[in-house]
């Protein structure tokens, strides 16, 4: 399920980045795919939708959520530990 979670993150990310999924680079920033706040949004409705989570997140100041929204594997990261919170 692990790789299954990476997997259908890097097609969200990508599809917001109006990229090919094979182009996101784990280690990317999203700043740097060109994804903006709005994107980011855009982001954590299609996080919570596709998997069932609610995703802490105050706009105005995002890193106090504890959910990681710098880099594609800080997204993977924080997904599977909320996936994991709701199945314990």
């Amino acid at each position: 399920m692990t790789d299954d979670i990476a997997g259908q993150v890097i097609d969200i990310l990508a599809r917001q980045a109006v990229r090919d999924p094979a182009d996101i680079d784990p280690d990317a920033a999203l700043e740097t795919l060109g994804i903006d706040s709005m994107g980011l949004v855009e982001i954590i409705f299609a996080i919570e939708e596709t998997f069932d989570v609610s995703v802490p997140f105050n706009a105005n100041a995002p890193e106090a959520g504890g959910f990681d929204l710098t880099t594609v594997n800080g997204v993977i990261d924080a997904v599977r530990a909320l996936v994991g919170a709701r199945g314990a």
